[in-house]
């Protein structure tokens, strides 16, 4: 149960007298880790009043230490396991006995008072100079009070305030491995693992594998269509707080949102897998027009997924305990790997003629051993057993705090409002400009070239592990160093992977891949994976530390959706630019063409080839369809040049000073929102 406010305050003014008898400075007191004062829980029961010393010089000597000390709030976490408030410290009177001291602890001389008055005149909101290293800032909106009369003897204090100091923002958390973790958050941890894992799955196939299956017959600016589907995770801002405000308290705050979703995306998939066939004929019909329509299924699919995500990022800030709050990223990380690998990797591999022929058959198809179809078939199936386990095998925490929905989007503005969170959106929009070719181009790319799917499946094979085991790491680094810093460094080491990604396109060998080509690309796609896993966890992890937990899926929701759609707008240009950039002109047959081997009308006049679908007509006539400039290798270069401009010129000091802010410059409460 929650400690009430008066005797946060009581318990909290004895450690701060106890704390300055034995010589140690105020701001140890509210600067100290939540696992050390709270393990993470409700308010730990603190030190008596401590026998006042015989030594009136000593006593003196004390009060002289603490003259300059100034009180701040630390506020609570959402949930009933995790609601504490500690609140403004009043100077006492020193010369006054400890028991005086205890039952008169809102009566200070004129000299504190002054002190005070001075002190609070001097602060400004979101700025500190306490010192708190591994503590997670938390509030919650109104405190139980246990009767009237407490608080108004809380609030008649002359000294009372709510402008005092805050901590500095924690830049580091508790360090402990998996398997140190308590029991209950190694449970927890697994159980996000695989919600995010369930994300990953449709994610994996929107984002990778299905423009892989579609670039043989679009061309890059129609793949660039369909990269609209996953637009839904970008735009989640606009409907999470109906997800964080609306739910029913018999299944539970998050539960009421997951569980339905699960099953609508479980019964969306296996929709899709029996009809997924005629769908990608369509998209391909009529030189790529169709693609519209394909595209739409798949908005809807990626909106149900995001909406989960919305949930589930918000259950991940009250089913860990603070101190590991951190392993929320992780999980994400972990999870949204492993499902994209499978839908990625895995499948591309499978669903090659040539891989299953090689593998698995002795008489040669001309088809995968998976198809689409039966892919989304499995999984939707395995979307509503897993929905069906967690509705009856996991039981989530009753909360009674509830937002209306009007107040939520309420407090979503106000967040918008803060000058922080406005320099945040501009970090996230501009920063994925500098490596958005590399993402969106490269492997498709090596395709034109002539990298089979086979070799492009073993190539996200063998990186998988590496993005996992990396993965951990970074995830440890986070914890370990301040997360932009890692951020930043992960940052730079992406824009050298664009660098190194366009040198391995443009030495493609003219006779083939060779194995020295092929461990290239493989060495250069876990460079380019590794620095952009290390940058999400690291910036998830900043994200989760300065999210408040009252308004955590919200908040999580508005940071984790600026990031994504850092690098989801500007892909449908970048793909319309290359095309753009791109000349390439259809050479007519120099001789007479066997009319036997003509997949269609004899081109006789050179055109232009660009598009995918004047490419195929003029193979198809008989023609050459000769590149004279790769639109790739321009837009890259543009976007390196870009990328590094911002980060030096903008992104770096920027992100480093929201880095130092105190977590009260990310806060909404009420007396911030009337100042």
């Amino acid at each position: 149960m929650p400690t009430p406010l008066g005797e946060s305050l009581f318990n909290v003014h004895s450690a701060a007298i106890a704390e300055l008898s034995s010589g140690l400075p105020l701001h140890n007191i509210h600067g100290a880790s939540l696992d050390q004062t709270t393990q993470g829980t409700e308010l730990a029961e603190l030190p008596p009043y401590p026998t006042p010393t015989a030594d009136d010089s000593a006593r003196e000597d004390h009060r002289a230490r603490r003259n300059n000390s100034t009180s701040s709030i630390l506020a609570s976490a959402e949930g009933a396991e995790n609601e504490y408030l500690i609140s403004s410290l009043s100077d006492a009177d020193s010369e006054s006995d400890s028991s005086q001291m205890g039952r008169n602890s809102h009566s200070s001389n004129a000299h504190s008072e002054d002190q005070v008055s001075s002190t609070g005149s001097g602060s400004q909101n979101g700025h500190a100079n306490g010192n708190m290293n591994k503590n997670l800032e938390m509030r919650r909106k109104n405190a139980v009070l246990d009767s009237p009369t407490q608080a108004a003897n809380l609030m008649s204090r002359e000294t009372f305030s709510l402008d005092n100091e805050p901590p500095q923002t924690p830049i580091h958390a508790s360090d402990a491995g998996f398997l140190d973790l308590p029991p209950q958050d190694r449970r927890n941890f697994l159980l996000l693992v695989l919600l995010y894992f369930l994300q990953g799955i449709p994610m994996g196939l929107a984002g990778g594998s299905v423009p892989f299956l579609l670039k043989k017959n679009l061309s890059y600016g129609q793949i660039g269509v369909f990269s609209l589907a996953s637009y839904p995770y970008s735009l989640k801002l606009l409907w999470s707080p109906i997800v964080d405000a609306v739910w029913s308290p018999k299944i539970g705050r998050r539960k009421s949102w997951i569980l339905p979703i699960q099953f609508f995306s479980g019964f969306g998939m296996i929709y899709m897998g029996g009809r997924a066939a005629k769908m990608m004929l369509a998209a391909e019909a009529e030189d790529g027009s169709g693609v519209w329509t394909f595209t739409w299924w798949w908005f809807f699919l990626v909106f149900l997924c995001a909406t989960q995500d919305i949930a589930v990022d918000g259950w991940a800030l009250t089913l860990l305990s603070p101190p590991h709050l951190s392993y929320a990223s992780t999980a994400q990380t972990v999870g949204l790997t492993a499902g994209q690998f499978l839908s990625y990797t895995v499948f591309l591999a499978f669903n090659s003629p040539d891989f299953a022929n090689k593998w698995f058959r002795q008489t040669p198809s001309d088809v995968g051993v998976m198809t689409l179809g039966g892919y989304l078939t499995f999984w939707g199936w395995a979307y509503l057993i897993v929905t069906l386990g967690l509705a009856f095998l996991k039981r989530e925490d009753k909360t009674k705090d509830r937002d209306g929905i009007m107040e939520v989007y309420k407090s979503m503005l106000g967040i918008l409002k803060l000058r922080n969170i406005q320099t945040i959106i501009i970090i996230h929009l501009i920063a994925k400009i500098g490596f958005q070719a590399n993402d969106a181009v490269t492997n498709l790319k090596l395709l034109d070239k002539g990298f089979s799917q086979e070799d492009l499946a073993l190539t996200v094979l063998i990186d998988f592990p590496f993005e996992i085991s990396l993965g951990y790491i970074a995830g440890r680094w986070s914890t370990a160093y301040p997360p932009i810093h890692v951020w930043c460094w992960a940052f730079i080491g992406r824009l050298i992977a664009a660098v190194v990604a366009q040198g391995t396109v443009m030495i493609f060998p003219k006779d083939g891949v060779s194995t020295w080509y092929l461990l290239t690309v493989i060495a250069s796609h876990i460079f380019s994976t590794f620095t952009s896993t290390v940058m999400f966890v690291a910036i998830s992890a900043f994200h989760a530390r300065i999210a408040d937990p009252v308004i955590g899926g919200t908040y999580m929701t508005l940071l984790a959706t600026v990031s994504n759609l850092g690098g989801t707008f500007p892909r449908y240009f970048i793909l319309k630019l290359v095309d753009a950039f791109s000349a390439a002109t259809c050479i007519p047959p120099s001789h007479s063409f066997p009319e036997d081997k003509l997949k269609g009308p004899l081109v006789t006049n050179s055109f232009s080839c660009v598009l995918e679908g004047e490419k195929h007509r003029c193979t198809n006539g008989g023609g050459t369809c000769e590149m004279t400039r790769d639109g790739y290798y321009i837009t890259n270069i543009v976007c390196v040049v870009i990328g590094v401009v911002t980060f030096w010129g903008f992104i770096r000091p920027a992100a480093r000073r929201l880095q130092a802010l105190p977590l009260r410059a990310w806060r909404l409460t009420e007396g911030s929102e009337r100042r």
